[in-house]
């Protein structure tokens, strides 16, 4: 084969090659054409536009949400104008909104505007829960003809629905989209960037599709103390923080149990269960103190603390530092125990061994060292003294002091007030 017909054959490779490129890109082109005729958006408005942005980002099929203002007019859209006290009941103020971009071939705006209405009491005017004001009205902008009907036709159903269950008549307005401004940015993607609050639930609870709720048998919440937390059904990161961070390692001595807003039957509730978390705290199935939204370890403890040990000695040396008085009563029962383990009266974690146990004479408990990572050591100069205070890892309470080389063949000594302990046997089976 000559130089000459080797460029030829050459130069043909590339002519082809660059036929077939045009050709696969045309095809793609067309592929993205075709997919981008299924991409539609509404925009929603049903109170603040937090939760229902996380909210509509959980649906299959949704591509987008996106927090912003619409259907107002006459000043700047922006978060501190629309909340101002004077737009608080101004017609022409916007409204928190969600705009949604979804794929139609995987969820129909039928589909998506049956979870906007049952996500929110459409029922109510220029309100949601504890945000009142015209920026939190239930509104649906459409952006065709399509959509309108489909709304309206969606709104009639639930309407019966609500009708049906004793709720009055939907205030919803339908209307065309004029125009959409997104909210500031530290306002999307809101529940990821503020890791303590709440997941707002202002639902009426009547649905398109009922499904068989699953009932709670509530009869062991009705004896002794209890701790409720009220979960959500769908994603809370509040929630998830919550199990995480504290409810997942806890294991005192007051039951903890979880339950859905609508699964609180037979029991005596003061707080409102809209928001979740919402951490209950029940004695004999009534309500002595509700806290809504997340709350980090020290903060339930605290609570906690005050349910279980109210104004006694235990929950001022947990929370005052206190000291118990020297043999105190609970010294007695806890310097002669069988084996096992003494553990943070709150949070139930294992803090001290038997097998570790002295008498140092001081008529405190006293150990040689603590269970591994459940003590942690601080600075302690109160009193005119330098020490070295201790701490439960697990709730932060009190429990006493370290003396370096105090103990028996010059150990440490762990100096630790019986009333913050309880005592649990070693299971040897």
């Amino acid at each position: 084969m000559n130089y000459q017909h080797l460029l030829y054959l050459s130069g043909a490779a590339i002519i082809f090659s660059a036929g077939a490129f045009a050709l696969s890109m045309e095809k793609v082109e067309q592929s993205d054409v075709a997919a981008s005729m299924h991409v539609e958006s509404l925009v929603l408005g049903s109170g603040c536009f937090w939760g229902a942005e996380k909210r509509y980002e959980a649906l299959d099929g949704v591509i987008d949400a996106e927090s912003g203002y619409a259907d107002g007019n006459g000043f700047e859209a922006t978060y501190k104008n629309i909340t101002k006290q004077s737009r608080r009941f101004d017609e022409n103020n916007y409204a928190e909104v969600v705009k949604v971009t979804y794929n139609s071939n995987i969820i129909s705006a039928q589909e998506l505007l049956k979870n906007y209405f049952e996500s929110h009491d459409p029922t109510q005017l220029n309100k949601q829960g504890n945000d009142i004001g015209t920026q939190y009205r239930s509104i649906i902008l459409t952006s065709n003809d399509a959509q309108k009907d489909t709304a309206l036709k969606i709104k009639a159903q639930y309407q019966q629905l609500l009708t049906n269950a004793g709720y009055g008549n939907i205030v919803t307005v339908i209307k065309p989209l004029e125009g959409f401004v997104a909210a500031e940015e530290y306002h999307q993607n809101y529940l990821q960037k503020n890791p303590n609050g709440y997941c707002p639930d202002h639902s009426t609870g009547v649905v398109f599709e009922p499904v068989p709720v699953k009932t709670k048998d509530n009869t062991a919440l009705l004896t002794g103390k209890q701790i409720v937390i009220i979960d959500s059904r769908d994603y809370c990161p509040y929630c998830e923080k919550f199990k995480k961070e504290v409810a997942n390692d806890y294991k005192g001595t007051i039951p903890l149990s979880f339950r859905y807003a609508d699964q609180l039957d037979g029991l005596t509730i003061k707080s409102a269960t809209w928001a979740t978390p919402t951490i209950l705290f029940l004695e004999n199935g009534e309500e002595v103190y509700g806290r809504q939204g997340y709350a980090s370890r020290e903060t339930f403890y605290k609570a906690l603390g005050a349910f279980k040990l109210g104004d006694s000695e235990a929950y001022k040396v947990a929370f005052n530092a206190k000291t118990d008085r020297p043999y105190c009563k609970e010294y007695k029962i806890f310097k002669n125990t069988p084996d096992g383990t003494f553990v943070d009266k709150l949070s139930g974690e294992a803090l001290f061994d038997t097998r570790d146990r002295f008498n140092s004479g001081t008529g405190w408990l006293s150990f040689t060292h603590p269970v591994k990572n459940s003590v942690t050591e601080h600075e302690d100069n109160s009193w005119g003294m330098q020490r070295i205070e201790l701490r439960s890892k697990s709730t932060g309470i009190h429990l006493g002091h370290l003396f370096p080389g105090e103990g028996p063949r010059g150990k440490d000594r762990y100096c630790i007030n019986a009333t913050v302990l309880d005592f649990v046997p070693r299971d040897n089976s």
